[in-house]
């Protein structure tokens, strides 16, 4: 199992969960608002006057097939937003309730 961690502009956030929906995925915790900045480049989104745009993010447990799949897509989506910005990562899962 992986749980996907998953931060992006708030534009893509509909996306993602189109994604998800196409996937079968299900369940998720999700935050509309967050503030963030990239690592490397890219503007800030502080929802400050100076800085208006905002992210959104969200977390998934899936199987591991699925969480290549979901990430695969990601970075497709990515690639043809580059300038709205999407980060992802999985961690492994070792116990659940």
């Amino acid at each position: 199992m992986k749980a996907v961690f998953m931060s992006c502009n708030q534009s893509m956030f509909e996306d993602i969960l189109t994604i998800m929906d196409q996937m079968n995925l299900r369940g998720f915790t999700g935050w509309e608002e967050l503030i963030g900045r990239g690592s490397n480049d890219g503007e800030p989104h502080l929802g400050s006057h100076a800085w208006p745009g905002m992210n959104s993010a969200l977390i998934a447990v899936m199987e591991d097939n699925q969480a290549a799949e979901f990430l695969k897509r990601i970075k497709e989506l990515d690639t043809l937003n580059q300038a709205q910005g999407i980060k992802a990562f999985a961690w492994n899962i070792t116990d659940m309730i």
